[in-house]
């Protein structure tokens, strides 16, 4: 079955995935929260209230926004590879009803097979 799913990943992809593998460990998030225990008390150090918070704000900010891009990056390819399989695993069902129903001579199942190509969105141009 033809797929849109490549086995190949890009540069982006392989750092997307060993950033998500890094970033989703319990000793990132204890660094995080260490990271916040420093940061309050700096207010003594720093004296100001509005760069004391614009440190803290400025550094979550741009953070969040490249870890999103990242996890968003890899969540998409592994829907994407769920759904390939899932496509994988409809079409064979439908081959085998489909074999099953000329076997069998069960005119019945044709109209299955028809109704499960339909609940996936397979097309009778992807089967092999």
């Amino acid at each position: 079955m033809p797929s849109s799913v490549s086995r190949e990943l890009g540069v982006f992809d392989r750092f997307a995935t060993r950033a998500s593998a890094f970033f989703s460990k319990a000793w990132f998030f204890t660094a995080c929260v260490l990271l916040v225990l420093i940061w309050a008390p700096s207010y003594f150090v720093i004296g100001e209230v509005d760069t004391w918070q614009l440190i803290i704000n400025t550094a979550t900010t741009i953070v969040t926004f490249l870890m999103v891009a990242l996890l968003q990056n890899t969540q998409t390819r592994a829907d994407k590879a769920v759904q390939h399989k899932l496509n994988a695993i409809a079409d064979g069902l439908a081959d085998l009803m489909s074999h099953v129903a000329e076997a069998d001579r069960q005119p019945g199942l044709h109209s299955d097979v028809d109704e499960l190509k339909a609940a996936v969105g397979l097309e009778d141009r992807e089967g092999a």
